[in-house]
């Protein structure tokens, strides 16, 4: 029998020194990365301030990719593209090829975008970003560039799935604080953009780890809910701001290993100051720095994705518009992106064709066995859909992300309606729809997410 002393050592060591948690399955895993960046000059998308085409690189675009689990039915793909938004065209063409090449089910596909201001426009995406009618040449070139972006999409994807070999997978979850709350509300309704401290953020920095069987870094992939707009419109080069940054740092740090960023629940969040080109490094730091400060601890072990699931669904517009609110919107005086959308509107009318009477829209869940669940929303999502996740699902463990697979509009969450404002109404002229969605928006994807999770809707 050991002395009273001796115990009492054992027992102070045990708490002093945390267990390290078992290792998971070896995994077969690949991952690839891709230069996408432009030939200039071309139309950056994010900032309509822009009128001229860009004419510089200050930093290269990447596309990443990242493939988990043997051949057949059972092997998904995740993309994250240095682009403003994934047109739903594009994401189809990504889904379809590699189903043709690998069998690939659609719903273990999924294809995200960082959201980055300072990325070239797209054909798909933001149908009528500029409000103007493009010149012939300029169409083309943007129609070219995005031609090329789908096909480096799919040669990425493919390399990854080339690339696989046995790995083992962690994730664990830290905290960044720069992303800030952006929407302004004076008297209950919206006023503009700002830092306004204390509104709804979502700060979580999911980071999922894959190594080697000598447990050398292969990649990273990380989440964290903020616009890529520590650039502004005056900044008109091409530029994957912090997001960017942010992988090239880890990249750097991890022998060229590739970092995929995706993009949370952030589309009310933006980066607070500095801001920028010199805010874009002390931005991507604070990213770059939690994720070496994650992966020098334990990490939580995961297995293969165990189950896929895909819904596409269409959310309701709040009422239908007329064709004489279409031709006041039109007239002289209205904002110009107001009456500009308004114009195309009646344009269809006149042609004979129907407006749009709901937005199509598709969430997707992916599940790591009871250990972790990950979302993938498509359009700008609010922080509060992320936040409200979590706290109605306390139980589970989930890595929410935004801007996948489609970009059709800005997703409002419930609170913001009667504020109104860019999110709710503005943002809609760019996206080119003719009316604000349906104040039930928040509970129909809410519910759609839960279903797939498993789990009875519920509403507060």
């Amino acid at each position: 029998m050991k002395p009273l002393r001796a115990l009492a050592a054992a027992a102070l060591l045990a708490t002093a020194i945390p267990l390290l948690p078992a290792a998971g399955p070896l995994v077969p895993v690949g991952l690839a990365r891709v230069d996408i960046t432009p030939d200039t000059p071309i139309l950056l998308s994010g900032y309509q301030s822009r009128t001229t085409a860009a004419e510089k690189v200050e930093m290269r675009l990447h596309a990443r990719a990242l493939a988990l689990g043997e051949d057949g039915p059972g092997l998904t793909v995740l993309l994250a593209a240095e682009v403003i938004a994934i047109g739903e065209d594009t994401a189809a063409h990504v889904a379809m090829e590699l189903e043709r090449r690998f069998g690939i089910p659609r719903a273990r596909v999924a294809v995200t975008a960082t959201h980055t201001h300072a990325g070239p426009a797209l054909a798909d995406t933001i149908p009528f970003m500029f409000s103007r009618d493009l010149p012939e040449e300029e169409r083309d070139r943007i129609a070219r560039h995005t031609r090329v972006f789908r096909e480096k999409l799919v040669a990425v994807a493919t390399a990854a799935i080339a690339a696989r070999r046995p790995a083992r997978l962690d994730w664990a979850e830290g905290r960044v604080d720069f992303a800030a709350h952006r929407r302004t509300v004076v008297d209950g309704k919206w006023k503009g953009f700002g830092i306004v401290p204390g509104g709804p953020v979502d700060h979580a920095l999911p980071v999922l780890r894959v190594t080697d069987s000598a447990g050398a870094v292969r990649g990273v992939l990380l989440g964290y809910a903020c616009h890529c707009t520590t650039l502004a419109g005056s900044d008109n080069f091409v530029h994957p701001d912090w997001a960017g940054d942010a992988a090239a740092r880890i990249e750097a740090a991890h022998g060229g290993a590739p970092a995929l960023v995706t993009i949370g629940c952030g589309a009310d969040a933006n980066p607070g100051m500095p801001r920028g080109l010199a805010g874009v490094p002390v931005h991507g730091a604070k990213v770059a720095d939690e994720v070496a400060r994650l992966l020098a601890e334990p990490m939580r072990p995961l297995g293969p994705v165990t189950a896929a699931t895909l819904r596409r669904m269409e959310l309701p517009f709040d009422r239908a518009v007329t064709r004489a609110e279409l031709e006041t919107r039109a007239a002289t005086g209205s904002r110009v992106q107001t009456a500009y959308a308004a114009r195309r509107f009646l344009a269809e009318l006149d042609a004979g064709r129907a407006l749009p009477a709901a937005l199509p829209y598709v969430v997707q869940a992916w599940s790591f066995g009871r250990d972790l669940r990950m979302v993938f929303l498509a359009g700008e999502v609010v922080s509060e859909y992320s936040l409200r996740l979590r706290r109605e699902l306390p139980d589970e463990r989930l890595w929410i992300t935004a801007y996948a697979n489609a970009t059709p509009s800005y997703i409002p969450s419930r609170r913001m309606f009667p504020e109104g404002g860019y999110e709710i109404d503005g943002s809609m002229d760019y996206y080119g729809w003719p009316v604000r969605l349906a104040e039930k928006t928040e509970d129909v994807i809410i519910d759609a997410a839960k279903a797939m999770l498993g789990s009875a809707p519920h509403h507060p």
